[in-house]
């Protein structure tokens, strides 16, 4: 049985050891998952595979394993292809296509032997483990770590607006009121409820005055093509957090807490303003006034032509107040249900709009190995790699429950008929249907990976 056939790499060596460490975890997790039922069920499973021992998906086509090892009925092993994992199930058919042990008659220890609903439960099994473990993995996250998030009235500087943010009538310093007239509490929630829900309008607090932002068509596509998370951020003054060594801003003598207020005789004071002079001033000489222990000083240079100074400002949370809470073990278990729903309902929605959404083309939001190789960060966070683990666990739990022959959900389809109609799908129609199913995975695939490639190209 299937699936989990998305390997996934990423640029950097540090995202593809994540990467890695992730998806095989995830996949042994869900297959034991099915393995689990299987047993309880006292149903014979042959192989326990990491990878596979094959060219997926043909199953004929270059079969040996790195590693193998047989305990009781089962094989456990490591496959050379890594593209996924599988366990065998006895009298089941699968991408093995084992069409020889089909031919015999039933036996008791086989899958085809069990009522409905015990099939059922095994193939529903690898999707079960992995909710479980994003609802474990989030437990731990709210138990270890609480939730910290900036409320959006805490933005007491209003917002930067990027390029695509300014297009539709937003201004720097716009301090958001709500999102098609229903207040946003939390600002790392304001582009999700844009772009999810299909907002139509903004309402913002421009000077004290209401101002009323009507978000034309195409602007929910121009945020998810830019891939910058830039759309809109808290406005924050400007203020050298670390300077980079070897850089311009340690040849001018920057340091970390000088506070930028002129740059080339204009005054600023946040850190788009400062960004629009900067930009500006690329292969010329720019002065900067700084507070430093309060007292004014001047330091001069000269921007390179990438227009990178070489010094990292300070975000937010130097700034504004934060909202942490704080959960108790049972609170954080609570916590940690409701909030793989809530994740599981959100990538509902990301995957629906490919379909239904005008703003959306499969071709600029549907990605490869490269594309999910990229969300691990390049520098390792022990906070980042769970909460993204758990996320990749609510995507194989998904994935896996879509209606196509080859994954778990085109079997349960089966098996509902079944239940239903009290009729058995026949063998010869649950074999086409895989084999079509399989095709069609690996079109897919193909299809992702080919854009992952395209993209890297066209760079």
């Amino acid at each position: 049985m299937q699936l989990n056939t998305v390997l996934l790499i990423s640029g950097g060596a540090t995202q593809a050891l994540q990467l890695i460490a992730a998806l095989s975890l995830l996949i042994l997790l869900h297959e034991f998952g099915h393995f689990f039922f299987a047993r309880l069920f006292k149903v014979r499973v042959e192989k326990f595979y990491l990878f596979f021992d094959f060219l997926f998906p043909f199953s004929g086509l270059l079969n040996f394993s790195l590693f193998k090892k047989k305990v009781g009925d089962t094989e456990y092993g490591l496959g050379w292809f890594p593209l996924g994992g599988y366990v065998k199930i006895a009298g089941m058919v699968d991408e093995s296509m084992d069409k020889e042990q089909m031919a015999l008659p039933p036996q008791p220890w086989e899958y085809r032997s069990k009522k409905a609903w015990q099939r059922l439960f095994i193939m529903l099994g690898g999707i079960i483990m992995n909710v479980i473990v994003a609802m474990v993995i989030y437990t731990i996250m709210f138990a270890g770590w609480g939730e910290e998030y900036l409320p959006t009235q805490n933005a007491k500087y209003g917002i930067m607006a990027d390029s695509t943010a300014q297009s539709i009538g937003l201004q720097n310093g716009d301090k958001i009121v709500s999102i098609d007239g229903k207040p946003v509490a939390r600002f790392n929630k304001i582009v999700g409820e844009i772009i999810f829900n299909e907002a139509k309008s903004m309402q913002v607090d421009r000077n004290g005055q209401p101002v009323n932002i009507t978000i034309p068509e195409g602007t929910i596509r121009k945020i998810i093509k830019s891939k910058r998370n830039t759309f809109i951020q808290p406005r924050v003054p400007i203020v050298v957090e670390e300077v980079v060594k070897a850089s311009e801003a340690e040849k001018m003598g920057l340091k970390a807490k000088d506070s930028i207020i002129n740059v080339n005789g204009q005054a600023v004071m946040f850190y788009d303003e400062f960004e629009n002079i900067k930009k500006a001033s690329a292969g010329k000489p720019i002065a900067l006034t700084v507070v430093r222990n309060g007292t004014a000083v001047v330091v001069n240079g000269v921007v390179p032509q990438e227009k990178m100074l070489g010094f990292l400002p300070s975000g937010p949370d130097a700034f504004f107040k934060y909202d942490k809470i704080k959960y108790n073990v049972p609170e954080a278990i609570a916590k940690g249900f409701s909030f793989t729903f809530d994740q599981f309902s959100n990538y509902w929605k990301q995957f629906k709009m490919i379909f239904t959404s005008k703003e959306i083309k499969a071709s600029e939001s549907v990605g490869g190995i490269v594309s999910f190789g990229k969300l691990f960060s390049p520098v390792f966070d022990w906070h980042d790699f769970l909460g993204l683990t758990a996320f990749v666990s609510i995507i194989l739990a998904f994935m896996n429950l879509l209606p196509i022959p080859g994954l778990d959900g085109g079997y349960v389809i089966f098996l509902i008929y079944e239940m239903v109609t009290r009729r058995k799908v026949s063998e010869k129609v649950m074999e086409r249907a895989t084999t079509v199913g399989l095709v069609l995975l690996l079109g897919l695939m193909l299809y992702a990976n080919g854009l992952d490639i395209f993209r890297l190209f066209k760079k």
